[in-house]
Formats: C-alpha cells, sequence, structure tokens
C-alpha cells in the first residue's frame, strides 16, 4: 500500500515522530516517501544596458557651495548607490529580501563610509523631506546608517526581476521627471542597475550619488558626488564634469550583479 507523505521543511521536527512510527509503519507494509518542498533562490537579470540617448554625465561643473544652495531650495532626488560591500559574496543563493546571510553585504568600510556620509548631509543643512530604500540588506542598511527612517520601495528595487528596465523603472524616471515639490528633497538608496538603466552612462561607484533636477517631461543630473564630497573642504573646486573614459574602472560586465 504506497503513499506519500508530504513534509514542509519548515516542521522538519515532525521527522521525529515518522521515525518513531516507521517500525509499525513497516509492518502494516506501509512504503512511505518523504517529499521535502524546494525553496529556491531568487533569480536576477543581468546588468542592463544604459538608458539610450542618455548620460548621467553633470550638465555643467557645480561647486559645494553651489549644490548645497540649489538643495535648500529643494525639489530635487539624490539617488544613492549604496557603499562599499564584500565582493566576495554575492546575491546568487538570495532566497528573500531578508535573507541577509545569502547576499553581499556592506563591509566595515562601508558602514563607516555610510554614517560620514549622513552626517555630512545633516551638517550641510538642506531639507530631505523622504528617504526610500531598496529592500535588499545592503541598502536597507545603509538607509539606517546615514538617515535613521527610511520607507522600503519596490520601485527601486535592485534584486529579482521578472519585468524589462523600461516596465519595471517606469515609477522611478516618474520621480525623476517630477521631483518632490518645493522646499523638500527626496534620497533614494539603491544600487548601480536601476540609474544605469534609466538615467545613462557612467556606472556609479560605490557611495556615490546622483543629484537629479525634474525638468516635468524629462530630468538632467546636475551633479554626482562621492560619500566623502558631502563635507564642506576649505579651497574648493567645483565638482568636476565626469566622462566616461575616466570612469572606465567601474564599468560593468554582462551578468555580473550589482
Amino acid at each position: 500500500m504506497p503513499c506519500m507523505c508530504l513534509l514542509p521543511k519548515t516542521l522538519m521536527n515532525m521527522i521525529i515522530t515518522y521515525l518513531r512510527l516507521w517500525p509499525a509503519l513497516l509492518a502494516l507494509g506501509v512504503q512511505c516517501t518523504f517529499v521535502v518542498p524546494a525553496i529556491h533562490a531568487q533569480q536576477f537579470a543581468p546588468v542592463p544596458p544604459p538608458a539610450p540617448g542618455r548620460s548621467s554625465t553633470p550638465v555643467k561643473p557645480l561647486s559645494h557651495a553651489a549644490l548645497v544652495a540649489e538643495l535648500k531650495r529643494g525639489g530635487y532626488t539624490i539617488y544613492i548607490r549604496h557603499t562599499s560591500t564584500d565582493f566576495t559574496r554575492d546575491d546568487v543563493k538570495s532566497r528573500s529580501d531578508d535573507d541577509c546571510d545569502n547576499q553581499r553585504p556592506l563591509t566595515d568600510k562601508g558602514r563607516d563610509e555610510a554614517r560620514r556620509m549622513g552626517a555630512d548631509m545633516k551638517q550641510a543643512g538642506f531639507p530631505i523631506s523622504e528617504v526610500l530604500a531598496s529592500p535588499r540588506c545592503r541598502t536597507v542598511e545603509v538607509a539606517k546608517l546615514a538617515f535613521g527612517g527610511y520607507k522600503l520601495a519596490e520601485e527601486v528595487r535592485g534584486g529579482a526581476v521578472t519585468v524589462q528596465p523600461v516596465e519595471r523603472y517606469a515609477p522611478l524616471v516618474a520621480w525623476f521627471k517630477q521631483g518632490p515639490g518645493k522646499g523638500r528633497n527626496r534620497v533614494i538608496v539603491s544600487h548601480g542597475n536601476p540609474f544605469y538603466a534609466t538615467a545613462g552612462a557612467p556606472y556609479l561607484a560605490e557611495g556615490e550619488a546622483a543629484v537629479v533636477r525634474p525638468l516635468g517631461k524629462d530630468f538632467e543630473v546636475i551633479a554626482r558626488v562621492r560619500w566623502e564630497g558631502w563635507g564642506a573642504s576649505p579651497g574648493e573646486k567645483p565638482y568636476p564634469i565626469v566622462s566616461s573614459g575616466s570612469w572606465s574602472k567601474w564599468r560593468v560586465l554582462p551578468n555580473r550583479r550589482y
């Protein structure tokens, strides 16, 4: 008399009960097969192509003081790629956004970078009305360390995907185009891929931010700032216009997950 016993993995302790009953089941001629449901890792897409016809190079050089003055007026989106991570690990075996043990984590250096970045942005004195974070563990940690409060946003996630970049990042593009309104600035803590797919090359470095000005039907990048660049310094120079060639070390290989 064959039978099949379905045993959920979360109830593995029931095996003990089955083992205790095993001799009696055998005596009755019952043959049981235990089936443990498989828990599959999330599926990840390769690095998307850069947004066609776009460049995330700042439109002109901008000094620290001029940038802060703009941000104090508000209306901008500050898109930040998470700070330094451990590239000896990846997200290939990750089963959910909460599965931090199977994701690429921040390094201690990355945590220090996030703290300093947040402190320098606070010291600069411009308003931040909301902080949105990709649900992945490294982006959530940066949001916590740098800003304290945050809201999870599936629209800026950088993990598992089921749709093409144009459809997937439509809400992000809408945020770039419209902005949060006068006297308000929105911070997004996410990954390199979403920005690359919506704003174009060059690819953001870890800990780098892009300041996006809304234009209604379009948007433009007015500055790109590394994590250490938010603090004012004597004899400051304008943030440089970045060329694709000078950022060649940040170019990515197909299928590399960032």
